[in-house]
């Protein structure tokens, strides 16, 4: 038996077009134990979606793996053919994508949809098909499932739709879910009711789940552990704990400095992250994040730093925490 449900190790992965070849993921490593939840996190382009993506073989075309191992389940992913991933894909590992009504199909009811997914990898018959779509409505909180399970996807609200694509990812209980900001499009309050019954999933299920996003809010309430991704890299991996209270790369200090907070007496002012984005085609020799951090230094634009581990799974990737250890070590001197 393995040790983790999920085991990236050194991913690369590259999208090859005219313009040049774009480093969309460069040495990326995350492993996860089941039950467990995973938060990936970071701005638009980071390669968040990219590695969840590739561990379901969806890699679209011009993207190609082109270094590193990719294991879910004793699955070796980067080594199996489509037809073999079309085995487990929905079965052991299911998708929540981040827009539901480009995800339901507008020329078929709710039902045909959800009952295609159980026809499709087990053996029930369209019988018992039906009843277990009605089940799983009922289980994510849709009412008048009977009635739901006859509507197109343009008669349900954005929080049922969504909803409904959970139903679908949960048809045959899979091992692991990856939730590819599943909330983006809803209000607050739908938002809140998704990720609780997510949670509550999780534990009746006993499946893990990743959740990609960029609001730090929801990996605050449902994570174990976060990955903060920036410009393809993991530039800090810990437990939320880490992340929150002992955040050590200057890019997760300035996420958290960006949240609003309620437990200020004050009125602070929101720091924005100044500058945009790395040119993934052009990234930069040292730290991708050295061009938009305050404190950078002349070697973080031409090295990338090592990775410095701390207590527990915590580590990152910063020269400061290099400069801080070295003056430390002077001191004691």
């Amino acid at each position: 038996m393995a040790e983790y449900l999920v085991e990236i190790k050194n991913e690369r992965l590259s999208f090859f077009t005219p313009a040049g070849e774009v480093k969309a993921l460069n040495d990326v490593s995350i492993h996860l134990k089941e039950g467990e939840v995973l938060g990936i996190v970071g701005e638009s382009g980071s390669g968040k979606s990219v590695t969840a993506y590739s561990l379901m073989g969806l890699t679209a075309y011009p993207g190609k793996l082109i270094g590193g191992t990719l294991e879910f389940n004793g699955h070796h992913i980067e080594k199996m053919s489509e037809k073999e991933m079309r085995a487990i894909r929905g079965n052991e590992i299911s998708i929540i994508f981040q827009d539901p009504m480009t995800s339901l199909n507008p020329v078929y009811t709710i039902g045909n949809q959800i009952e295609e997914v159980i026809l499709l990898h087990t053996d029930k018959n369209k019988k018992q098909a039906r009843a277990r779509a009605r089940e799983l409505l009922e289980l994510v909180g849709i009412n008048e499932p009977d009635k739901r399970l006859k509507q197109y996807p343009h008669e349900l609200s954005g929080g049922m739709r969504q909803r409904v694509m959970i139903a679908i990812a949960l048809a045959c209980e899979p091992k692991l879910l990856i939730a590819d900001e599943p909330t983006t499009a809803l209000d607050v309050t739908i938002q809140a009711q998704i990720l609780e019954l997510m949670m509550e999933l999780k534990d009746k299920l006993g499946m893990a789940i990743i959740m990609i996003t960029h609001d730090l809010g929801v990996v605050a309430s449902m994570c174990e552990k976060i990955a903060v991704m920036y410009a393809g890299k993991i530039v800090e991996y810990g437990t939320t704990d880490d992340i929150f209270y002992r955040p050590r790369h200057q890019y997760t200090k300035g996420l958290i400095r960006s949240i609003p907070r309620l437990d200020t007496t004050e009125h602070e002012k929101l720091v924005p992250i100044e500058g945009t984005p790395v040119d993934m085609l052009n990234p930069p020799a040292g730290c991708p994040f050295a061009p938009r951090c305050e404190e950078c230094m002349k070697i973080c634009l031409s090295q990338m730093p090592p990775v410095t581990e701390f207590e527990g799974c915590h580590y990152t990737q910063c020269w400061l925490i290099q400069k801080e250890e070295y003056e430390a070590e002077g001191q004691k001197g």
